[in-house]
């Protein structure tokens, strides 16, 4: 699938899924904004990080439904609802990835993403 020309779609997808997040009160949000990379494999990548596998999947089931309500969209791919250490979302040009915290140290795609434009979200904060 090609990216769209438009990032506006991808910029306000990657919103609501941080409101996703923040619903189940993920942990350390991120939005990695990939769109100034070259050969980059999504516009957005939205990290977070969860306490448990019932945090995780409450995450991801939120998300998907923010997503399914705002836009009308499921996610194109999903992984990791088995395991419940990482479940990855995929959107196209939004990718998200909910992490047991251990696993996302372990990962640590931020700093694989290293000339991403970085977006720490904190708790209170709203984007707009």
């Amino acid at each position: 699938m090609s990216r769209r020309k438009d990032l506006t779609g991808s910029k306000e997808l990657s919103k609501i899924v941080v409101k996703g997040m923040q619903e189940k009160k993920a942990l350390d949000i991120v939005i990695l904004n990939l769109t100034k990379i070259k050969n980059a494999v999504a516009d957005y990548f939205v990290i977070c990080s969860g306490n448990s596998n019932t945090q995780l999947d409450a995450i991801s089931d939120s998300i998907d439904q923010q997503v399914h309500q705002h836009t009308n969209q499921n996610p194109w791919h999903w992984e990791g609802k088995e395991n419940k250490e990482w479940i990855l979302l995929d959107y196209v040009d939004v990718v998200v990835h909910i992490f047991i915290k251990e696993r996302r140290e372990f990962y640590a795609l931020e700093d694989l993403w290293g000339d991403a434009e970085v977006l720490k979200i904190d708790e209170e904060m709203i984007i707009s």
